[in-house]
């Protein structure tokens, strides 16, 4: 299992980060070592001083492929659900300052925070899903995949191109605006709707 994950896929999340906007989807990956799953806890790094939430729509691949083409996406998953990427937002910048990889930022042991994944066909449309995190009982983040720069489907197409897509891999499809650093005692709750898909500690 591999976590492929789109950044800047939101154009209110491209600004707050004073990003440059790309042609084709930015993407990065993790390992399977980063997967949090199960609500389990969220331990703050030692190296890091500025660790921040960016939730994000996750689809699961349910095959094998490659070089898919568009249309044929919607074959390549039949689950959605909700997770965080986690990313030490002090140790990319030092990185991207240097010209350097920052996957130490992003690909850490618990940076790939996984809820619930649900049937897709639960949404009579995956490009008006609205999601929200809300951190100690207020709203942080809402997004909904219609301001999507890429959607779901172009991003397996995209992707594919590169990577053979494996039963199980993960693609996390980028965050909205409302990024922020974590605390210890936070309390991270995730939604699709009113549907809650994971509810986890910050220590």
């Amino acid at each position: 299992m591999k976590f492929i994950c789109i950044g800047r896929n939101y154009a209110d999340h491209i600004a707050e980060l004073k990003n440059e906007r790309n042609e084709d989807p930015v993407v990065f990956l993790k390992p399977d070592t980063a997967l949090l799953r199960d609500n389990e806890p969220f331990y703050l790094p030692d190296f890091s001083k500025d660790v921040h939430h960016e939730v994000e729509v996750l689809l699961k691949i349910n095959k094998e492929g490659k070089y898919i083409d568009r249309q044929f996406a919607p074959k390549y998953y039949d689950e959605v659900g909700l997770g965080i990427d986690f990313t030490a937002r002090d140790l990319q910048a030092r990185q991207k300052a240097k010209g350097l990889p920052w996957e130490i930022a992003k690909a850490f042991n618990g940076a790939a925070v996984v809820g619930q994944f649900v049937p897709k066909t639960r949404y009579p449309d995956l490009g008006a899903l609205d999601f929200s995190l809300q951190v100690n009982g207020q709203v942080r983040q809402a997004g909904h995949t219609s301001y999507m720069l890429f959607d779901f489907d172009t991003i397996i197409a995209y992707v594919s191109q590169f990577f053979t897509l494996k039963k199980g891999d993960i693609i996390f499809t980028g965050t909205p605006a409302g990024v922020a650093a974590v605390q210890a005692g936070d309390q991270l709750t995730g939604y699709i709707g009113q549907e809650k898909f994971f509810d986890f500690a910050i220590k």
